[in-house]
């Protein structure tokens, strides 16, 4: 990680309109959908950030042709069996998006892999990955019997599962639906509460067939995927540190185009409707994932309870929640967040230290967090955790404190948002 980065601190509104880098779980799931499909998928308005990057290289060494051009990838598919076993081991960087759904393409393979990571990524647990995938037939091992990278797996002949997820996780669920695609037979997988979807959105598009019963989500084994054109929407949760800006920063105005607004992971503009934001959508297309431009103004918030089944809808825009909350009145708890603990950091720890710093009265609790506001906040010195989300949140609560805040290890914003600093710097022109 780069020095202490100086941050803006502009004593004035945020004003004009952005588009936001394309959706980083889209992104991923298109490179890997691509790769496993037959023909030539072309991925528009890809995100070149880190870890989507981390996806290319890794399927890369597994022998499929990925050429990258302004913001377009184009994959040459040759199909589940033209995947080849890599010379190499396969390095996912700091992604555990990577880690996790390439087990599930690499548990029916019929050949050996490697998987390795960063040193956020050796610590995060894949047990919830290993453990289920296993029962499908294949042989995985790691550190703490498969629980930490590096992992190897050594793949092929699987026979479909019936599995009962035992936490609400996109991850999980997408490493065994890619699973079950190759299995012999059915697998069902039923899970706690509905997390993002693109991964059976993107079975669909590329040629596949799946069902969802209620809670229950079934895949056949041995279906062909078929080459496709993937138009990325921008990330609502990149979008979301602007959508909090505008609402907290005074005289802003910001419009946020062509942004993913998928069922799944809107919980954010839920969220900010029930604290009383100034926040309009404007839908635009409802093809594949649905689409459209969100338009924000500075605005009086009010403390609320969030948790339940919003959260899995909202995981990813917990940090710069927590800084909304910071200024609305009164108190907001968030719960049932347990899952903030095993992201690229322990989010829940990360998130009130650093905004503590600042002057946020915030304390952990051991599901979320309980913020009382308004609170004014101050300068200061602060640390991301290599974590981009926690970089990116205290970034924009910079905007708001009344001196300079210094950043520690900003350069992890690179992961998911390598424009970041600049799309605030043109916010502030206007």
């Amino acid at each position: 990680m780069e020095g202490k980065k100086k941050l803006i601190n502009p004593q004035k509104g945020l004003n004009g309109e952005l588009h936001v880098p394309g959706d980083k779980s889209i992104s991923h799931r298109a490179v890997m959908f691509g790769s496993v499909a037959e023909g030539i998928t072309v991925i528009h308005n890809f995100l070149m950030g880190e870890d989507c990057l981390s996806t290319i290289e890794c399927f890369r060494k597994l022998g499929v042709d990925i050429q990258v051009s302004d913001g377009e990838v184009i994959v040459s598919g040759g199909g589940w069996n033209h995947l080849k076993e890599p010379q190499d081991i396969l390095d996912v960087g700091n992604s555990g998006t990577t880690t996790r759904l390439i087990m599930g393409i690499l548990a029916g393979r019929p050949f050996h892999s490697i998987l390795i990571g960063d040193d956020s990524i050796a610590k995060r647990p894949m047990k919830r990955v290993t453990e289920p995938l296993k029962e499908f037939g294949t042989k995985i091992d790691g550190r703490s019997e498969g629980n930490y990278t590096p992992l190897s797996i050594r793949g092929g002949d699987l026979k479909g599962i019936t599995y009962t997820l035992p936490v609400a996780s996109a991850q999980v669920k997408s490493a065994l639906l890619l699973a079950g695609l190759q299995a012999e037979g059915t697998t069902e997988i039923q899970e706690p509460e509905k997390t993002r979807n693109h991964t059976e959105k993107m079975i669909i598009e590329f040629g596949g067939h799946i069902e969802r019963h209620g809670d229950t989500i079934k895949v056949k084994g041995g279906q062909v995927l078929k080459g496709t054109e993937v138009y990325v929407p921008g990330d609502i949760s990149s979008a979301a540190f602007f959508m909090v800006a505008a609402a907290i920063v005074p005289n802003s105005r910001v419009l946020l185009k062509n942004v993913g607004l998928n069922e799944t992971r809107v919980g954010i503009v839920e969220v900010m409707k029930k604290m009383g934001a100034s926040i309009e959508i404007m839908e635009s297309s409802k093809s594949g994932e649905p689409i459209g431009d969100i338009l924000v103004e500075s605005s009086n918030l009010t403390g609320i309870e969030i948790g339940g089944e919003l959260i899995p809808s909202l995981i990813d825009e917990i940090p710069v929640i927590a800084l909304l909350a910071s200024q609305a009145r009164g108190r907001t708890i968030i719960k049932d967040a347990e899952e903030l603990k095993v992201k690229e950091t322990n989010r829940i720890d990360a998130i009130v230290q650093e905004l503590g710093h600042l002057g946020a009265d915030i304390q952990g609790t051991e599901d979320g967090m309980i913020i009382q506001g308004k609170t004014p906040l101050h300068g200061g010195e602060v640390h991301s955790w290599g974590d981009h989300r926690i970089g990116m949140t205290l970034a924009v609560a910079s905007l708001i404190t009344d001196s300079d805040v210094y950043l520690e290890g900003a350069d992890a914003v690179n992961i998911s948002y390598p424009t970041f600093f600049e799309h605030i710097n043109k916010l502030l022109q206007k």
